[in-house]
């Protein structure tokens, strides 16, 4: 019995590059279509962050009949503020506050700007600068 060995048995180098360099085209233009998404995603996680900060601010007014000053920012909802006004029913609301997705922290103005009879809740957006016109706050609803 004589055995034949098939000369087709197994891939070739070239056909092995070709199957990559197709799924490489196939991922480059997934990435590259996918792109313009990440500046959408980076807003939806500003806006959520917002609305999980604006609605322990406002945890924070029940307790204690008011908002924390500009002078003691967000960090009244992580430590206890030691200026006046002191709140008499303090609660850690925060263990750590959120970061933008730019890794700053968001701005906290009260009395606002935008909202005099309130607070101004913002980030200073991509540029990283303050009352731009790149920022996003919770006066953009």
């Amino acid at each position: 019995m004589i055995l034949r060995q098939n000369k087709r048995s197994a891939f070739t180098l070239l056909e092995i590059m070709l199957v990559v360099m197709i799924i490489a085209l196939l991922a480059g233009a997934a990435i590259y279509t996918m792109g313009g998404n990440v500046g959408v995603a980076q807003d939806v996680r500003v806006r959520s962050d917002l609305e999980s900060i604006s609605t322990q601010l406002k945890l924070y007014q029940s307790f204690n009949g008011f908002l924390p000053t500009s002078q003691q920012g967000l960090q009244a909802l992580v430590t206890r503020p030691d200026t006046d006004p002191k709140p008499t029913q303090w609660r850690q609301l925060f263990e750590k506050l959120p970061k933008d997705p730019w890794q700053n922290d968001y701005v906290y103005v009260q009395p606002g700007k935008h909202n005099p009879n309130s607070f101004d809740l913002y980030s200073a957006g991509p540029d990283r600068k303050p009352d731009t016109s790149d920022d996003i706050g919770n006066w953009d609803k």
